[in-house]
């Protein structure tokens, strides 16, 4: 067995908001976890990078705004720096001593117990001699940096003016920049595109030679897929292998029960979506390598390796090591992504205080699918956070909305010619001032008014705390920090090292205490329901009729999904019999719930 070809972790951090994991592959690269950094907002990037280069002691050029390309300048520049630093952090654990304390032991203690390298780690512990100085030069051989990878949000990809008001070209749109400045950085790493597809910016790709494979075969650049079902990911992998790129990745995540934004399907849950990857698996991979080479072979370019592997990894509500064991031996998984619970770890990822202690404090209640983002997609938030308090009291003095700063949410053109965005005090200004023209009735106003109203700035609120935790105030004093966790985040109360979170996940212990929990699978069968409810609730379409046939294909969609849960409760063993009793009945209760939904009556 050749050791250095397994990789050191079977999970991976996932992308948090816009500054939460900015930092993280600084805090655990080094020890062979990969992270995944947002970098939409080059402002805070460069922030960060003066920030960090000055604690470092490592010189620092700033690159100012009036640069031309600085959006993707900024970029490469703290990716790089990203690169070198933890290059030099991995450097100096390999030349440690094994010593209880030193990185390099913490490096291997972190490893699952039933991981090849972790046993030889433990076997190097009981010798001495010729024989532990042999598998110590062994061990250093092995260590391996974990994953930068970087996201990009597809539909943030607002188009950019020069100071004279002049639109530029298309490259310089927000999504094309950041990629132009992910391809250019030292990363041998993959780019995460989430939201959809954007033929625009999967197009550009085409332009830097670093996403396709060199004379052997290799990728510098790589690119990873976040698709909610096995649809999207087919008609998304087809039309990047057209234009000979390859799909390194495809990694699933559950519509409604992740944090950040909640992409919901019709109803589809999870299980089936892992059920049909796992069922069509091979067709996909070899459906999608024959595209990709043909491509590759029409541009004149070096082919992929047949044996080039297309991973499968799934996040999203994954709360114990008996749930993530099951998901990667039962779907033949190669991974998963474990983001909300990191929030609780200071190591991993940058929580400013305030809000740590909120999510210390947090009830079930307090963890809701809001109206807040601008994009219009639903967004996982924290009722008592301080960008929440900031929103209220703003509508409490007639100041409704943020003054936009940023403008990366900037879409909207429904009152002015250059797009604006919905969370802004110059939106809201003229659409509630539109909406009291329109609505005559109080109550009707309200309620309309509501969710327009919900609307917050994410801009600032999600990149704020990665400055505050490293004694730094955001510019202009914009401290309201929004916080995205997913509903896992309620059942984990407390701040953990990384080592007491890592264990937990590889099941060495568990720091997880509500007994209440239910399995993710049930947990988000529940919001399905709930979510469903609510879109009932809130139904005054103008057609009736297409309400009710998509309500009617959700509910079937549930409904077959619970079938499924029923049909592997009897032939797998999902966890202890008690659970799987009560899983049963949890399944049958939702399902009584589910036939008693229906759309309400029209005059």
């Amino acid at each position: 067995m050749i050791i250095q070809n397994i990789k050191p972790h079977s999970f991976h951090i996932p992308v948090m908001g816009l500054g939460y994991t900015l930092e993280t592959p600084l805090k655990v690269t080094q020890f062979g976890i990969s992270s995944v950094v947002s970098i939409m907002d080059d402002a805070l990037l460069e922030d960060m990078r003066r920030v960090k280069s000055r604690l470092l002691g490592v010189p620092y050029l700033p690159i100012e705004s009036k640069v031309a390309d600085s959006r993707a300048k900024r970029i490469t520049a703290y990716l790089d720096f990203l690169h070198d630093q933890v290059n030099l952090q991995l450097d100096k654990i390999k030349k440690q001593v094994f010593e209880k304390g030193q990185e390099i032991d913490t490096y291997f203690e972190l490893l699952d117990e039933l991981h090849p390298v972790k046993k030889l780690y433990n076997l190097m512990l009981t010798l001495g001699g010729s024989a532990r100085v042999l598998i110590e030069s062994q061990l250093r051989s092995y260590i391996q940096a974990g994953k930068i990878d970087v996201n990009i949000m597809t539909k943030v990809d607002k188009l950019n003016y020069d100071e004279k008001g002049n639109e530029l070209p298309r490259e310089f749109s927000d999504a094309l920049s950041a990629l132009r400045g992910f391809a250019q950085s030292k990363l041998n790493a993959s780019v995460v595109f989430s939201a959809g597809m954007n033929p625009a910016l999967y197009g550009y790709a085409e332009q830097f030679d670093a996403f396709f494979p060199d004379q052997t075969g290799n990728l510098e650049k790589r690119i990873i897929l976040k698709v909610s079902d096995y649809r999207s990911a087919l008609i998304q992998g087809k039309f990047l292998a057209k234009k000979g790129l390859w799909v390194s990745e495809f990694r699933i995540e559950s519509g409604l029960n992740c944090g950040g934004h909640a992409f919901a399907t019709d109803g589809i849950l999870l299980g089936p979506i892992l059920e049909e990857f796992k069922q069509n698996r091979k067709t996909l991979q070899q459906t999608l390598l024959e595209a990709c080479n043909q491509a590759l072979l029409a541009k004149g370019k070096p082919l992929l390796l047949s044996d080039e592997k297309l991973l499968i990894t799934v996040q999203g509500g994954i709360g114990t090591a008996q749930e993530d064991k099951f998901l990667r031996q039962h779907y033949q998984l190669d991974g998963t992504g474990w983001g909300s619970p990191f929030l609780m770890v200071p190591e991993a990822t940058n929580v400013d205080e305030d809000t740590l202690q909120k999510l210390i404090q947090a009830k079930k209640s307090d963890y809701y699918l809001s109206h807040a983002s601008p994009l219009g997609v639903r967004f996982n938030n924290l009722r008592t956070s301080s960008s929440e308090n900031q929103r209220k009291k703003r509508i409490e003095k007639d100041r409704a909305g943020s003054p936009c700063y940023k403008k990366f949410l900037s879409f909207n053109t429904e009152f002015t010619e250059k797009p604006i965005c919905t969370a802004s005090r110059q939106y809201l200004n003229l659409k509630i001032k539109a909406m009291k023209d329109r609505f005559s009735d109080p109550q009707e106003f309200d309620k309309q008014a509501e969710n327009v109203l919900a609307k917050d700035c994410l801009c600032e609120g999600l990149g704020a705390p990665a400055l505050m935790t490293n004694g730094v105030t955001p510019a202009r004093n914009l401290t309201a920090t929004t916080i995205c966790p997913g509903p896992n985040l309620a059942y984990f109360s407390g701040v953990f090292s990384l080592k007491e979170m890592i264990g937990h996940i590889y099941g060495k212990l568990t720091i997880m205490h509500d007994s209440h929990r239910p399995h993710m699978f049930v947990k988000e069968l529940q919001l399905y329901i709930d979510y469903l409810k609510e879109e009932l609730e809130n139904s005054l379409l103008e057609k009736p009729t297409k309400f009710e046939n998509y309500v009617s294909k959700f509910k079937e969609n549930l409904r077959q999904g619970i079938g499924y849960y029923i049909n592997q409760l009897e032939e797998i063993s999902l966890d202890a019999d008690e659970m799987v009793s009560k899983m049963h009945s949890q399944f049958q209760k939702a399902l009584r719930e589910l036939e008693e939904l229906a759309v309400p009556a029209y005059s």
